[in-house]
């Protein structure tokens, strides 16, 4: 009974006192290879317009009727992933849908809606040419939710088609894609 007792002693006195800095040490560990917390930055300053370039990527659908011999007429629906370089950018990256009625004599007309990482939105207008020859499409701010809730600015870019199956699936990408934008009060620091 005597060794019972004096082995648990033991245990206790190897966790207890001499295992503390042990466990001290290990949840400084833990909490020093944490990810940081990071509250949300504002995106300027009052009347600073935030410039920007990036990349955006897409995959989705396309459905297309013929409207004669060499017009045809598509309803686009694409998701995918925007990221945004510079200084000034209004966030890093975004996830991106977009629907557009694009018409291969007169152009696109569409709307996208950009959601960050904390699920904030940006909505906007798509317009242009649209065409084979000329692909040139501007986007125009609408507003949108959380801090970017009363922008404005615009973004251009042409695209390009990477992939196009038989059924209709499409993958593309944007070439040159730069805009600025002009928070609203929400995106502004107090």
């Amino acid at each position: 009974m005597g060794l019972f007792t004096r082995r648990r002693h033991d245990r206790k006195s190897r966790c207890g006192v001499a295992g503390r800095p042990a466990l001290v040490i290990l949840a400084f560990a833990v909490t020093a290879c944490r990810p940081a917390t990071e509250s949300p930055k504002p995106l300027g300053t009052p009347g600073e317009w935030l410039e920007f370039e990036g990349s955006w990527n897409a995959a989705g659908s396309r459905s297309t009727i013929s409207l004669g011999a060499e017009r045809r007429g598509s309803v686009l629906d694409l998701t995918g992933t925007m990221l945004l370089a510079g200084p000034k950018r209004p966030g890093l990256g975004f996830r991106s849908e977009v629907i557009a009625l694009v018409d291969s004599d007169t152009g696109l007309v569409g709307r996208s809606v950009w959601t960050d990482e904390r699920g904030d939105q940006v909505f906007s207008e798509l317009q242009g040419e649209g065409t084979a020859e000329r692909n040139r499409i501007t986007g125009k701010f609408l507003g949108g939710t959380g801090r970017y809730a009363g922008a404005t600015g615009s973004y251009e870019f042409s695209w390009q088609w990477v992939m196009e199956a038989e059924d209709g699936t499409i993958h593309g990408r944007a070439i040159e894609l730069k805009g600025r934008v002009l928070p609203g009060p929400a995106g502004v620091p107090k």
